[in-house]
């Protein structure tokens, strides 16, 4: 069987990678891929990006499977393209993924459903927005209404903060957001207290199937300091979600999603990701929808998946995920995101990547923004670079091994937080 992974970052990485592994997958593919996926020889990088040059080289292949990895090609409507020449691909449809390519979209339909979140308002006027900040007061989120890889959310803890927000995605555009149809708008949302987690859920469109819990660091610096990201590490298991807070998260927030989108006219398939904020009482409330696995949360929640993923893939493809059981890793898993020097806002590029170890068992390094030069010579290509993933009997001992195989990898500007896994260890 062959399969098709599309995207260029570490969550494809990772997905392919454990892919790969399965017991009738003979061949996969990844588009475009990186340099990591070009140094496996379990994978195949492919240089396509176009959706309809993609779903001919599906059909051209016999490829089985289809996993789309980021958001921008849902948004393009990938799944609808493939299913409409009778291929077989996990994902939601255009319509189903503006949960997340709109926050506005998103916002509303939690409201419409009765799906616990955040207060919110929406602008395309960045006049009644300064003025709405100043009426609410700080801390306050000030969020891009279109896709801006991970990077469209300021948590504001100033008006100054607040109002330069604002001007960053209705005026200048710095965080480089792919605006939705009528223009820029922005969406400024009341502050949650709490501690955040990721709930990340397999659905066929009816049925749903939770995999391991995680959490994600979006701030650039050691302490939850600096700006944020579209990830600087992740762990999962995360013990702030207790049993308690995993069924409140499945029944007030997850089915509901479920069952609403289906009323609406657009049934949801693919992997669904609630950022979940949980306050101190234990009662999650929505920060966000992402359609698609949340990168860094894909590399170590693959570290510790043990069933096969392309059984499981295709359960869900043939709308029977309740005939599924996932099994899981014990240990703890812990990845480090080394990042380009000048990321998020300008990331370098081109800087030569030395020092990788040996891929291992406990330790795997997943590669995101970086390409394989005609020389042989691995180099920097993006703002995030790679993903040091270790596993552990605990989070303390998954973080020791991550860091210690960080420390040998080598190139210009390199940065990373050295206290990935803080929260999980304090507990």
């Amino acid at each position: 069987m062959k399969v098709l992974v599309l995207g260029n970052g570490g969550r494809e990485h990772a997905l392919a990678w454990r892919l790969a592994q399965g017991e009738r997958v003979t061949q996969v593919f990844v588009a475009p891929g990186n340099g990591g996926t070009a140094r496996d020889p379990l994978l195949k990088n492919v240089p396509i990006t176009d959706v309809k040059a993609l779903a001919d080289f599906a059909i051209e292949q016999k490829i089985t499977l289809t996993v789309v990895g980021p958001e921008a090609f849902l948004a393009a409507g990938v799944v609808d393209e493939f299913r409409a020449r009778g291929l077989r691909i996990f994902g939601p449809t255009k319509a189903a993924a503006q949960l997340e390519s709109s926050k506005a979209f998103a916002k509303e339909f939690m409201k419409r459903h009765g799906i616990p979140t955040a207060a919110y308002e929406t602008f395309s006027d960045a006049t009644q927005a300064h003025a709405y900040v100043d009426a609410q007061g700080a801390p306050i989120v000030i969020k891009a209404a279109g896709l801006a890889a991970g990077k469209g959310v300021v948590v504001a803890m100033t008006l100054a903060e607040a109002h330069e927000a604002i001007d960053w995605i209705l005026a200048d555009n710095k965080l480089g957001v792919v605006h939705n149809e009528g223009g820029a708008r922005v969406v400024i949302e009341q502050f949650l207290e709490g501690e955040e987690a990721s709930f990340i859920v397999l659905c066929d469109g009816k049925n749903v199937l939770p995999l391991a819990t995680s959490q994600d660091h979006k701030r650039l610096l050691d302490g939850d300091q600096g700006p944020n990201t579209g990830g600087m590490g992740a762990y999962s298991p995360a013990p702030v979600v207790t049993p308690n807070v995993h069924a409140k998260a499945m029944h007030e927030i997850i089915k509901p999603t479920i069952q609403g989108m289906a009323r609406d006219g657009a049934p949801f398939t693919g992997f669904l990701y609630a950022g979940l904020m949980i306050d101190a009482h234990g009662q999650p409330r929505t920060v966000e929808f992402n359609t698609r696995m949340g990168d860094p949360e894909t590399q170590p929640i693959m570290m510790r998946l043990k069933s096969d993923l392309f059984e499981v893939l295709m359960h869900a493809t043939d709308g029977t995920l309740d005939q599924v059981e996932l099994q899981w890793d014990r240990r703890a898993a812990l990845g480090v995101v080394m990042a380009a020097g000048g990321y998020p806002l300008s990331p370098r590029k081109g800087d030569a990547i030395s020092g990788l170890p040996v891929d291992g068992e406990e330790a795997m390094v997943f590669h995101a923004g970086t390409t394989m030069q005609d020389d042989g010579q691995l180099v920097t290509s993006g703002g995030r670079v790679l993903c040091v993933t270790a596993l552990g009997e605990a989070v303390r001992h998954a973080q020791q091994l991550a860091y210690q195989t960080a420390q040998s990898i080598q190139f210009d500007g390199k940065q990373y937080r050295q206290d990935i896994g803080h929260r999980a260890i304090k507990r």
